[in-house]
């Protein structure tokens, strides 16, 4: 499933005035839109005049729409990915990675040969003590998966679950690792995950993007768009950002006294410059922008009706919990407001995926919980729980769930050491980044739900079975989907790229 950019370097472009430019472009469209009989004879004789080989024939006629569904390289068992990603690091052992030994060693240091060649973004060394959890882990569903208390609902979801427990990376700063967990690199410039897939699958709806960001900021996401952009991949192929309220896309109505005839006209007009400019510069990019301009003349009727609620039953908005009143929350560190934000978009998710979006990314932040732990996590769960497995309910009941992989989410995970930054007096309240082990789940897709997959040390330090790398987890993902991650390449800057870069290992544990 090789593909090689369509991009022609500018020196290689023959300079031509415009105006002939123009005019030659007219006498070749006309005659391309009719390849038979004599139109066909003319063209080729048009194209031998201007020294135009018959391979550029293609490059003369408009581009094929990059939008339309490609065949993956083996059957799926999803077809469509909600992506659900937690900007800041969940802590994993205060919610799916019990340790009681953690509890029994509070306030003990770690031996001195276990932090020798350890970075870590504020703790310092010499004076850090493990800090016990105060959470209670409940075994859920029959499987008897143990999760925290803190997440009752998700908990009533164990059977469908796959939780690994053994994750790693190789960052531990929030950039570097968000860039390294959404797009494959901590480099920034290159396509998110979700482009990757867009740009392997293509589009099942006519009407929408193929891939969908819904965001929720609080504090912010230090990654910003990074985390669904398509990087050097054509934008066709980068997340579209919707919006919880108001209208779904910004700048996607028509401006006062502009009808759709005239909207039409408009965007009709300018894409057959578009298309004249591509048959003489040959760049996908123009070719993006076309598309672009279509799609978003269809949005303007399909958006509407997606954002609009009215049609789901109160059941059903109690379900998801959009009308749950916040509590009160002390210390706030940017994590409010978002109860009914949040919800809504794990409700427009759902909706989405029924509309043909392939891929939709449902991303939160303030979770990086360096002080106030046990408070902050509390509100973040209370506020995600329930929409979340709301959400896996729904799907099921709608017999969307078995094509619809689920993934919870984030760049890494906590230490079992309390923070204690220097120049901060106040009682250790909070646990610094983690990179070592953290853990993520899975749903629906072709996973096997019910089981925990690796396992970590008995404070949750380092993975001791069964490790999970992030590329790891991405070739998962490619393949659940029906890609093979080696081979979903695209040649940028004289080398072929891949979402994996050379690494990358399926987990074949995950599958049903």
């Amino acid at each position: 499933m090789r593909r090689q950019s369509m991009t022609i370097q500018p020196s290689s472009v023959e300079t031509v005035p415009i105006a002939q430019s123009a005019r030659d472009l007219a006498r070749r469209r006309f005659l391309v839109q009719g390849l038979s009989g004599a139109g066909a004879l003319a063209l080729s004789s048009l194209l031998q005049e201007d020294g135009v080989c018959a391979a550029e024939l293609a490059a003369v006629a408009p581009a094929k729409n990059p939008t339309l569904p490609r065949a993956p390289h083996f059957a799926p068992k999803a077809k469509r990915i909600i992506y659900i990603y937690l900007e800041g690091g969940p802590s994993q052992m205060d919610l799916f990675d019990p340790k009681p030994q953690l509890n029994k060693l509070d306030g003990q240091p770690l031996p001195e040969s276990m932090l020798q060649n350890v970075r870590f973004a504020f703790i310092k060394k010499e004076s850090a003590r493990l800090m016990a959890t105060p959470r209670t882990f409940v075994r859920y569903g029959q499987c008897g998966m143990e999760m925290s208390d803190l997440l009752p609902h998700i908990g009533s979801c164990a059977d469908d679950l796959c939780l690994i427990r053994s994750m790693h990376t190789d960052q531990f700063n929030h950039l570097p690792g968000q860039l390294m967990m959404n797009c494959g690199s901590p480099i920034a410039g290159r396509p998110s995950l979700g482009s990757w897939l867009a740009y392997g699958l293509g589009s099942e709806s006519r009407d929408l993007p193929m891939f969908v960001s819904l965001v929720t900021v609080g504090r912010g996401i230090p990654g910003g768009s990074a985390s669904w952009s398509s990087g050097f991949l054509p934008s066709t192929y980068a997340g579209v950002q919707f919006r919880s309220d108001g209208d779904a896309v910004l700048n996607l109505g028509n401006p006062a006294g502009v009808d759709a005839a005239t909207q039409r006209a408009s965007i009709t007009a300018i894409n057959d410059l578009n298309r004249l400019h591509h048959a003489d510069v040959r760049d996908s990019e123009l070719t993006a922008r076309i598309n672009a301009y279509e799609l978003a003349f269809r949005m303007q009727a399909a958006a509407p009706e997606l954002t609009d609620l009215s049609g789901e039953t109160q059941a059903t908005l109690d379900e998801y919990g959009l009308e749950r009143e916040e509590p009160a929350i002390k210390s706030n560190l940017g994590g409010v407001g978002l109860f009914g934000p949040f919800a809504r978009n794990c409700l427009l998710a759902r909706r989405l995926i029924e509309r043909g979006v392939r891929i939709v990314g449902v991303f939160h932040s303030s979770w990086d919980h360096h002080s106030s732990l046990d408070v902050q996590l509390r509100h973040n769960c209370l506020m995600a729980d329930q929409p979340i497995a709301a959400l896996l309910k729904d799907l099921k009941r709608r017999g969307l769930l078995d094509e619809t992989l689920v993934v919870w989410n984030s760049e890494f995970g906590r230490t079992p050491l309390g923070e204690n930054r220097e120049g901060v007096n106040s009682k250790v309240t909070g646990r610094d980044h983690h990179p070592y082990a953290f853990s993520i789940w899975m749903a629906g897709g072709g996973v096997r739900g019910g089981q925990v997959i690796g396992e970590t040390d008995e404070i949750a330090w380092g993975v001791t079975r069964d490790p999970v790398h992030v590329h790891d987890l991405q070739a998962t993902i490619l393949h659940l989907c029906g890609l093979d991650h080696t081979r979903l390449t695209y040649r940028f800057q004289g080398r072929n790229f891949r979402l994996t870069d050379v690494h990358g290992n399926v987990v074949r544990k995950v599958f049903a």
